[in-house]
């Protein structure tokens, strides 16, 4: 059974920073993309930052780019996301998401709550 599990979420002041991680287990994953999204109160969920499986291709959405960084140690399955510079409209709770290249993501952990206060 495949479980992912977020941490690192909390409370941090406008300006702060946090680390995200996401470790993965249940099966193998190699070839998998790895990824994450947050959703705010009352609206959808948002896609943030994705990596590939080498590490080598990563893409953020336009609000966090220069701000945050996706990174992962495929030795243990684990996925981070360094988060600077946090603005009060990053305040959500944020996914971790896999799948295979091409294929969607199929796999969701239950998420990490992140409030930035002004």
């Amino acid at each position: 059974q495949v479980q992912l599990v977020e941490s690192g979420g909390g409370l941090v002041q406008a300006g702060g920073s946090l680390r995200l991680s996401c470790a993965a287990s249940g099966r193998t994953f190699s070839g998998y993309r790895m990824a994450w999204f947050r959703q705010a109160p009352g609206k959808e969920r948002k896609f943030v930052a994705a990596i590939s499986w080498s590490g080598g291709s990563t893409d953020y959405a336009d609000s966090v780019k220069g701000r945050f960084t996706i990174s992962r140690n495929n030795a243990n399955n684990t996925v981070y996301l360094q988060m600077n510079s946090l603005k009060p409209e990053d305040t959500a709770v944020y996914y971790c998401a896999t799948g295979p290249n091409g294929a969607g993501w199929g796999y969701w952990g239950q998420g990490t709550q992140v409030t930035v206060s002004s």
